[in-house]
């Protein structure tokens, strides 16, 4: 039940917002003075010429073209990652209908202002069009600018759920955060084929123990029907983001599509966008939403659920976007004082669908609150204050509503309160040493798994290690190092197709770590993983030193990784040669020369925008 008073801020979380505060000062006032410039009192299509607006209501119905010529309702311009290739995006091709019935029910009119791509790293992993992935999100970025930037719109309704799509929508609205933005989940599918069981298959194939039939018809036992996939890598880790960050109705991340509910949370999204633009007297744009506050919201809730490691590049971008200045230290601090509260594969056995059966949202962000580690005085898309995302929806013989979510929680192996943890700490850390600065996430690496020192074999592709597994070279205490993986060389894949290979060798007992300057994934898990290593080897980083052979340690309890090298040695050792052209072409790849050469660090989210 809610409390009566607020309990008070922990420590770690008021130093660490405040650290980025005044970090973040000249920045984030620049944003807000843009934002306050671009900010109107009036309909925003009052400002086209005739020829301007009457393009923009050409092929509007009678009513809303009226409306729009009349300039007496707010428009909503809706940006969608519909695609009917994903199971996750294919719900959305109802809800423009659901969403325009709703407006002119609110006295508000809707328009598809255009659509972003929405790739699938389930479909592309280990295949080239993966390198595309990463700057997926800053084409969606520039995609949304492009779908807001006609001036129709006095608010904006955001529909993506998977990996780079949200943090690609939510970068892209910041730069008209001058105006409302409200993000539409789809919900997930129904629970498939059990994680432990699809991992087993994995493995066993990887081992070359069951053919490609048997592994085909595990996976498409697991995913099987339209909805987000069920685990909790950064699809559904986006989701749990938009609620905490408030940028979500309460209770709708993990609602499953094409039902009563989900279509009534649609129409209350769009009711909600009608009622707080400029327009109106709750007038709340997103500028205002997102602040420092909830940033730190949004780290507090990746760790307390094990959270996709992809959003220690996708929140610095998106906080940057907001002219808010975070690092991988803030990451690191907030992780020692965050308890582990929830249990999801890859990180347990349960899937989100258990998780929001157990008490979901509305639970966790009731027990954090509790607890002092969330701002509660954050603005939400709801109105002031976090305190009403700690509630579910229902729908109630009057329509929708909103109640209490659950004071206990209804399965303990997968949701716990904050005062009897999984663990006590986040489990996310900052990694240090000669080797540059990396994060692991260790909410799923047993603890006689957490000290790796080991002698390294080098890589420069996923391929080469696979084939190196296959040929029995790699069954032993190893250190798999695979470099030229960051955003400037290659566009920064994930390595997740490695999964399955490191944890056969892990499982016959060998010690076996990863370090690299690409990704993992949103699903990394068991095995200790040393990823987004920062300077990338393009860059001139210090991994381009290692060579095979070189003893390696990785301690996730110190938080360090280093070459156990002579210094005297690895002063001289030159870097390894740089030759990219492998990448350079093929699946669009060509397309993308630019992003690669102007890429950030992974530290500074890695893209371009």
């Amino acid at each position: 039940m809610p409390a009566t008073t607020s309990p008070v801020l922990h420590p770690r979380v008021r130093e660490v917002t405040e650290r980025i505060r005044t970090r973040s000062r000249d920045p984030r006032a620049a944003y807000l003075e843009r934002m306050a410039g671009q900010a109107g009192g009036e309909p925003a299509r009052r400002r086209l010429s005739c020829t301007n607006l009457a393009h923009g209501f050409a092929a509007s119905t009678a009513p809303d073209k009226q409306a729009l010529r009349e300039l007496r309702w707010p428009n909503l311009g809706i940006v969608t990652a519909y695609n009917d290739m994903l199971s996750a995006h294919q719900p959305f091709e109802r809800f423009p209908g659901l969403i325009r019935a709703a407006a002119r029910d609110a006295g508000a009119t809707a328009q598809v202002a255009g659509g972003v791509p929405a790739m699938c790293d389930g479909i592309t992993q280990g295949q080239p069009g993966m390198e595309l992935s990463l700057f997926s999100r800053d084409v969606i970025a520039m995609s949304t600018g492009v779908a807001l930037s006609h001036g129709m719109f006095d608010a904006a309704l955001c529909l993506g759920v998977c990996d780079k799509i949200v943090p690609g929508l939510l970068i892209g609205a910041l730069a008209f955060g001058q105006l409302p933005a409200v993000f539409v989940p789809a919900g997930p599918m129904p629970s498939g084929l059990p994680n432990k069981d699809k991992a087993r298959i994995r493995q066993l194939f990887a081992e070359g123990k069951v053919g490609r039939e048997a592994l085909l018809e595990s996976e498409a036992g697991s995913y099987h029907s339209a909805g987000t996939c069920t685990f909790y890598g950064t699809a559904n880790s986006n989701q749990m983001l938009m609620e905490v960050m408030g940028l979500h109705l309460p209770g709708s991340a993990f609602v499953p599509p094409n039902t009563p509910l989900r279509d009534a949370l649609t129409a209350a999204a769009t009711r909600r966008a009608a009622q707080i633009t400029a327009l109106g007297p709750e007038y709340l744009p997103l500028s205002k939403v997102l602040d420092e506050r909830s940033i730190v919201n949004a780290v507090v809730g990746l760790l307390a659920t094990g959270g996709s490691t992809n959003h220690t590049l996708h929140l610095v971008a998106i906080a940057r976007a907001a002219g808010i200045l975070i690092d991988w230290d803030d990451f690191s601090d907030l992780s020692e004082v965050i308890p582990l509260l929830a249990r999801i594969y890859p990180n347990g056995g349960a899937d989100v669908n258990h998780f929001h059966a157990a008490g979901g949202m509305g639970f966790l962000i009731g027990q954090l609150l509790e607890a002092g580690l969330l701002h509660g005085d954050a603005h939400t898309v709801s109105g002031p204050g976090l305190r009403a995302a700690a509630r579910e929806p229902w729908l109630s013989p009057d329509g929708i509503a909103w109640r209490d979510a659950p004071a206990a929680s209804a399965d303990t192996a997968v949701l716990r309160p904050a005062d009897d943890p999984f663990s006590a700490d986040g489990g996310l850390k900052l990694l240090r040493g000669n080797l540059g600065r990396s994060v692991i996430k260790v909410s799923a690496v047993s603890s006689q798994h957490r000290i790796i020192e080991a002698p390294a074999r080098v890589f420069d592709s996923q391929e080469a290690v696979l084939e190196s597994f296959r040929r029995g070279e790699l069954t032993r205490d190893v250190v798999v190092v695979v470099r030229f993986q960051g955003p400037r060389a290659n566009g920064m894949p994930e390595l997740h197709g490695l999964t399955p290979a490191m944890v056969s060798l892990q499982s016959k007992g060998h010690r076996v770590a990863l370090v690299t300057d690409g990704r993992m994934s949103g699903a990394s898990g068991a095995v200790p993983a040393a990823i987004h290593l920062t300077p990338e080897v393009a860059s001139g980083g210090p991994l381009g030193k290692v060579r095979d052979g070189d003893l390696i340690r990785l301690d996730s309890v110190r938080g360090t990784l280093e070459a156990l090298v002579p210094e005297e040695l690895w002063s001289r050792r030159p870097l390894a040669a740089l030759d990219l052209t492998a990448s350079a072409f093929g699946a669009g790849r060509e397309l993308f020369l630019a992003f690669r050469a102007n890429a950030a660090p992974a530290e500074e989210g890695g893209g371009i925008c």
